[in-house]
């Protein structure tokens, strides 16, 4: 007789998740338009008004590199400012419970986040990343591997000194952009080594989309073998072949209980132009077309898992309406589908129904509930 019930066939499954937002950082990354400081403080606030307790703020690196950020002490400012601990306040949301996070791929940028940490402004939590394709690692980091280490390593002290936690990233575990197939016992090692060194999580980056989901399955089954608390994991997908939302469910599979996403869908390779200017970003963009870019849609995600009964904290409608204003603001349409087409509702959209069935039904001497003509079993 087959299993019907879907926790007892994956009994690692939660039935709680916590989904961390990260569009105003990644997300709007590899926008080619700035998107106004005010348009960052709206969605910011907006995402944790709506459940959002872990939320990716800004890069704290050179912005000359990324003139996006370069409002990054701005946001801040106004996250850790009177106004916005009022509002939080006035919805009954805690600002102790909130956890912001700053990108700080190199080390100039984990001081800054320590120096801002002592005026006050500074970030809960910064994010280093490491690629197990070195060329890919070179493409964002500009150093090599073992020196990266070594001072991924000097940070991580300094940084739990001032009362910064520091989340390790491991990418092109499934493939690189530029190197090709990668191999993920190499990822498995990588994590291991930053909680080594000290890193208070580890993300897992798809940061090109190659996952499947059977080797995202397995990978994270490696992974929880050898790191068993998943407390320690958190899930990052980019979408580029319409195969995240997958990868999404096999991560449930295997048992893991962290994940982020963008609204839209939006994000990717940091932008090489902004406004009417050509930017350095990272280069030249590993893609043609730059609709290829992208990672799990938020609004996507929360209606999947919400549907499947899994406890996650946000309000869906509320997420739903940031994603249509989100449209507005970056001028195009995204990828959410869940934005167009809405949560499954159980009554149904009646005002689509047909006119005359009851009378038919009565016409034909049919009950109203009868589906299958008298005397059939």
């Amino acid at each position: 007789m087959t299993e019907y019930d879907y926790w007892k066939i994956f009994p690692k499954m939660p039935k709680k998740v916590t989904i961390g937002d990260i569009t105003v950082r990644d997300g709007f990354q590899h926008e080619e338009k700035f998107i106004s400081t005010e348009a960052k403080k709206f969605y910011l606030e907006e995402l944790i008004f709506a459940g959002c307790r872990h939320i990716e703020v800004t890069n704290l690196g050179n912005p000359y590199l990324m003139p996006q950020f370069r409002d990054a002490e701005e946001l801040l400012t106004y996250l850790k400012g009177d106004l916005f601990k009022k509002k939080c306040t006035k919805r009954g949301i805690d600002t102790n419970d909130i956890s912001l996070t700053c990108i700080t791929i190199r080390e100039p940028a984990v001081d800054r986040a320590i120096e801002l940490k002592k005026q006050g402004i500074g970030p809960d939590r910064i994010l280093m990343m490491v690629s197990t394709e070195e060329q890919h690692h070179f493409a964002n980091s500009g150093t090599t591997l073992p020196n990266y280490w070594k001072e991924a390593e000097r940070s991580i002290k300094k940084c739990n000194d001032a009362g910064i936690k520091m989340c390790g990233t491991v990418s092109t575990i499934w493939g690189s952009p530029i190197g090709g197939a990668t191999d993920m016992r190499d990822a498995v090692k990588f994590a291991k080594r930053w909680l080594d060194i000290g890193a208070h999580d580890v993300e897992h980056a798809d940061h090109d989309g190659s996952a499947s989901a059977a080797q995202v399955y397995r990978y994270f089954s490696m992974v929880l073998d050898a790191l068993p608390d998943p407390r320690l994991h958190i899930a990052h997908f980019h979408e580029t072949k319409r195969m995240a939302s997958a990868s999404i469910l096999a991560c449930l599979q295997a048992g893991i209980i962290n994940f982020e996403a963008t609204l839209g869908g939006l994000g990717g390779q940091p932008a090489n132009f902004l406004d009417d200017c050509p930017i350095k970003g990272t280069g030249d963009y590993y893609y043609d077309d730059p609709r290829y870019v992208g990672l799990v849609c938020l609004e996507d995600t929360l209606v999947q898992v919400d549907e499947m009964g899994i406890d996650h904290g946000w309000d869906v409608d509320r997420v739903l309406w940031l994603g249509k204003q989100l449209e507005r603001t970056v001028g195009r349409r995204l990828r959410s589908e869940a934005v167009l087409n809405g949560r499954t509702l159980k009554e149904g959209h009646m005002q689509f129904a047909r006119p005359g069935l009851a009378k038919l039904k009565e016409k034909l001497g049919e009950k109203p509930n009868q589906l299958l003509p008298e005397g059939w079993e």
